[in-house]
């Protein structure tokens, strides 16, 4: 009985079939206008105006929970203009204070500053969904990284919204941020 191997050249080919089919599936992302169809429609200026509280945990790469936090925040608008003041209460007792000063650019378009944050995030609104990036500076231990986020939230109903930010440096995933939102009042 004989049985059939494919030849090194045709291992090779279906080898790197495979290969460029797997890093071009890692390299492929959603896009902010896949859900201009998606309601409720988000209107950042609505959500994050009052008081909202948010509950989150930072995951590294192999998903371990490392830090779990709590957010009191703050949203005030004046126009186009923005300000959301977030208090971060972290599980080892560990406090900090991020306020966003934040721009509507109109056209679902955003940008935001905050002192942690290099340069400015840039963002769009589309259906329920909001995506920005930024470059974020976080001290761990002593030193402080510069990494990056691309950031994502998603409105549930106007009460709740959740966020997943992926964290990167030199292109390298670090791990991710995973947050639940709660709008406490108008």
């Amino acid at each position: 009985m004989s049985t059939w191997s494919p030849s090194p050249t045709a291992t090779r080919r279906w080898l790197l079939a495979v290969g460029a089919a797997w890093l071009l599936s890692g390299c492929a992302s959603q896009r902010i206008d896949g859900y201009a169809a998606q309601r409720p429609a988000l209107d950042l200026k609505t959500y994050f105006n009052g008081r909202l509280l948010a509950h989150g945990m930072f995951q590294d790469r192999s998903g371990q929970v490392v830090r779990r936090f709590v957010v009191e925040m703050t949203g005030t608008w004046d126009g186009h203009q923005g300000v959301l003041d977030e208090r971060f209460t972290h599980s080892d007792g560990k406090t900090e204070r991020r306020v966003w000063r934040l721009v509507d650019e109109g056209n679902g378009r955003y940008r935001g500053t905050a002192d942690d944050v290099v340069g400015e995030a840039r963002g769009q609104v589309s259906g329920n969904a909001f995506h920005w990036r930024y470059t974020l500076r976080l001290p761990v231990d002593g030193t402080v990284y510069e990494v990056e986020l691309d950031d994502w939230m998603y409105l549930i109903d106007e009460r709740v919204m959740l966020n997943r930010a992926e964290m990167r440096k030199w292109g390298i995933r670090l791990g991710e941020v995973t947050l639940a939102f709660t709008k406490l009042s108008p």
